[in-house]
């Protein structure tokens, strides 16, 4: 990297401080096939030649709109309102940079402030940042809370746990020493030696446990307590604040974000009062200013590597502004009562949809006694990839086989319904799935 500006004087002064003999051991951790791959390229094209291979690469794509989509685990297809788009659209948004100077960017502010105040609303929580990198990222981050606030270096987390968020927590955590252990039963798992307790609303496979002897479990023991929620699932459930919990994080996704492969999405975190200057991230405040008007500020900044560096509470030093701000005007369109009514009708479709799959022979659940919402898991003859595969061939994205996170569930679909899912779609499924689970037969 040439442009660096260290000299070798100045390279060999930070190995030695940090105890390496060569920049080249700084990556040995890394696999050898990440760390020089080697790509297997076509000869190069000329322009016109290559935008017609894109093309036709780009035409093999289905976009969600185009199928029946029952896919979810974490990044959900919900309407988002025409609004939503046209706000995001404004370029003095999309082409705004992060909004270091306070003064010059009152409007990028004050969207943020909404953003933090609506997500306190929904959380039950006192404050919000201004928004993180997606919900995994802001779960390992409320956990680094933790242990800081603590002084203790073990976790407990639910099993229950989005799989891909409990390994984003165990890759922050594993360099610092602590660690993370899985459990059914947090509540009595958690010891006076325990930095927090983890948990999820609802948990990976849709199901809603009682959660609130978890918080107090925690508190007796002088630990921290964080629910991973779903945003649409706090405007139809008790929020975790309301049931005790001293942080609540979670991916605004579902608030207005269209699925995009994955990304880019936002992620949020609220917190009690006490534990408010060790959040990461940004925080946005009102004031006022000398002539009594209304304005907004960068606030507690002194925690960030800017300026504190290797004692900043966190190495987040960014927001996601313009997904937040698509979230903002999200729950500013909708209100509490059409997100209640969103959570309603998703949970309705669901339940219906399940309902009629077990009907059919060779289907079941796989968690029968346990509630659920708008997610359940199903259980379906042989594997579940073959029988996603055939129903992909019937026009239906069938759900996420869940042989990917657990050889033990290779028979099980986790399926979602939300609310752009329609009545006519259920039917669809249930009969697909009449016959995808028909066993082939082979003639003599």
């Amino acid at each position: 990297m040439a442009y660096l500006p260290n000299g070798a004087d100045d390279r060999r002064q930070m190995l030695e401080a940090i105890g390496a003999a060569s920049v080249e051991e700084l990556f040995t951790s890394v696999p050898e096939r990440l760390l020089r791959p080697v790509m297997d390229l076509p000869e190069p094209l000329a322009e016109q030649e290559l935008v017609s291979e894109l093309e036709r690469l780009a035409a093999r794509n289905h976009p969600l709109g185009t199928l029946d989509s029952f896919l979810g685990a974490g990044v959900y297809r919900r309407y988002i309102p025409a609004i939503v788009r046209a706000a995001v659209a404004r370029p003095e948004f999309y082409t705004a940079y992060t909004p270091y100077q306070a003064e010059a960017s009152q409007g990028t502010l004050q969207t943020i402030f909404e953003f933090q105040s609506m997500i306190c609303e929904l959380t039950g929580l006192d404050v919000a940042n201004a928004s993180l990198y997606d919900g995994a990222t802001a779960a390992a981050e409320g956990v680094l809370m933790a242990v800081a606030q603590t002084g203790r270096d073990r976790v407990v987390a639910a099993a229950d746990l989005h799989p891909e968020t409990l390994a984003v927590i165990r890759t922050y955590l594993g360099g610092r020493g602590v660690e993370v252990v899985t459990t059914h039963d947090v509540s009595s798992t958690l010891g006076a030696g325990d930095a927090c307790a983890v948990v999820a609303l609802p948990g990976f496979l849709g199901t809603v446990d009682e959660i609130a002897p978890v918080a107090q479990a925690a508190r007796a023991v002088g630990a921290i307590s964080i629910c991973c929620a779903d945003p649409i699932a706090c405007s139809l459930l008790t929020p975790p604040g309301d049931l005790g919990f001293d942080i609540t994080v979670g991916d605004g996704q579902p608030l207005g974000i269209a699925p995009s492969f994955g990304g880019p999405h936002l992620g949020f975190m609220a917190v009690r009062q006490e534990l408010m200057r060790r959040m990461p991230g940004r925080l946005v405040g009102l004031t006022h200013d000398h002539d009594g008007r209304r304005a907004y500020a960068l606030t507690l900044q002194a925690r960030e590597q800017h300026i504190r560096r290797e004692k900043a509470t966190s190495n987040i030093c960014t927001n996601h502004a313009l997904t937040a701000l698509a979230a903002t005007v999200y729950m500013a369109r909708m209100g509490g009562a059409g997100m209640r009514r969103v959570a309603e009708i998703s949970v309705q479709r669901a339940h219906a949809l399940a309902a009629r799959l077990t009907e059919v022979d060779g289907i079941e659940l796989a968690e029968p006694d346990r509630p659920y919402l708008w997610e359940f898991a199903l259980r379906v003859p042989g594997d579940a990839g073959d029988f996603a595969t055939a129903m992909r061939h019937q026009g239906i994205v069938a759900g996420l086989p869940l042989g990917r996170f657990d050889p033990e569930r290779r028979d099980q679909l986790l399926v979602c319904c939300t609310e752009t899912t329609t009545p006519a779609a259920l039917e669809r499924y249930v009969e697909a799935s009449s016959r995808a689970a028909r066993p082939v037969t082979v003639s003599a």
